[in-house]
């Protein structure tokens, strides 16, 4: 059965919807996972250029750490500098203009230790220096599950991370110096962000993928339960002004779709369909101006194409109007990360 690769996703082609529409895509990865077997084992600027140029009018994008290049020597809490060094390297050969006119890598979110606490900060002007025109904070991905069949691949991993001492002090250095935090954790967690949220409420926080919802594994076959607990999640930290929410992220075996492993990949008005109950929630609770649609390329590049996901958002969100959708497909995002037009 065919899984994940280009010529697979080939295999459903559609029309693009609206080509005429802004969008910033607020997440997506660039890494060389060589020699990784991987369906995308190398996804960099031309790999890139070639999704968001199926079709649709992508202006710019935000690279997100996905700890690749990291630094081979050195204190090992500086390594995390290599990949912004390595971003801010390729988001200046797009901003060349010989690429095309769309603008990858307009804003660049790095990793930082945040347990270092208020020793974080000499790291964080590390990172600032390798890329003064385009950082915009760090991810420090807290995803953590009790059951042994959920993959815990934080990088510091353990339970509780958001309501450590330390990692509270360096969110509060994060503050200060005007970076955000992009929040990756499983819907369980949730509670916790709001708590954390609340607790540095001059921080810009970024939840990724509609809050991490899982439905495999103890979460399969469990909607009613497991849904009830990730609206109830999701209201809560929609009510802490200081966050926003990405819109995407569910491509991927983990939120329970089949979708990788059918025949032919999924269309965009299953996918619509499909997806609306989510997002619209999410919508319903931040508001369109929290709010930003995002690829989460290549990760979710396993589930379904740039073209089809791209026009799922378009069908999904005709009942918004012209500019609660502006607000999600370009200028929510090129708000958030502070991306010039």
């Amino acid at each position: 059965m065919p899984f994940g690769g280009n010529d697979w996703l080939a295999l459903t082609q559609e029309p693009i919807l609206e080509p005429g529409l802004p969008i910033c895509d607020p997440h997506h990865h660039f890494w060389d996972r060589r020699p990784a077997r991987l369906p995308y084992q190398q996804y960099l600027l031309d790999e890139l250029l070639a999704d968001i140029g199926s079709g649709h009018n992508v202006r710019s994008t935000v690279f997100i750490e996905t700890r690749a290049m990291y630094r081979k020597d050195g204190p090992e809490e500086m390594r995390p500098v290599g990949e912004v060094e390595f971003a801010q390297g390729l988001a200046a050969a797009s901003a060349s203009g010989i690429y095309g006119p769309a603008r990858a890598a307009a804003a660049i979110v790095g990793h930082a230790n945040l347990h270092l606490g208020n020793k974080v900060r000499p790291v964080l002007e590390a990172l600032q220096a390798a890329s003064p025109n385009r950082l915009r904070g760090i991810r420090h991905t807290v995803t953590w599950d009790p059951h042994s069949d959920i993959s815990n691949t934080a990088a510091h991993n353990g339970q509780g991370q958001l309501a450590s001492a330390n990692f509270r002090a360096g969110a509060r250095e994060l503050a200060s110096m005007g970076l955000s935090l992009e929040a990756w954790l499983y819907f369980p967690q949730l509670p916790e962000l709001a708590d954390f949220a609340k607790a540095v409420p001059n921080l810009t926080i970024i939840l990724n993928h509609i809050g991490g919802l899982l439905r495999t594994g103890p979460y399969a076959n469990r909607d009613a339960e497991v849904l009830a607990t990730w609206r109830k999640g999701i209201a809560a930290v929609a009510q802490c002004p200081n966050v926003y929410v990405k819109l995407g992220g569910i491509g991927q075996p983990r939120t329970g779709f089949d979708w990788h492993a059918r025949e032919k990949p999924i269309g965009s008005e299953e996918l619509a369909k499909t997806m609306a109950p989510l997002m619209d929630y999410c919508i319903q609770q931040f508001g369109p101006d929290r709010c930003m649609f995002e690829s989460n390329f290549p990760p979710d590049k396993v589930g379904y194409s740039y073209h089809v996901l791209f026009n799922a958002f378009k069908r999904m969100s005709q009942g918004y109007t012209s500019s609660e959708r502006a607000a999600m497909f370009h200028d929510t995002a090129v708000r958030a990360y502070r991306i010039a037009a």
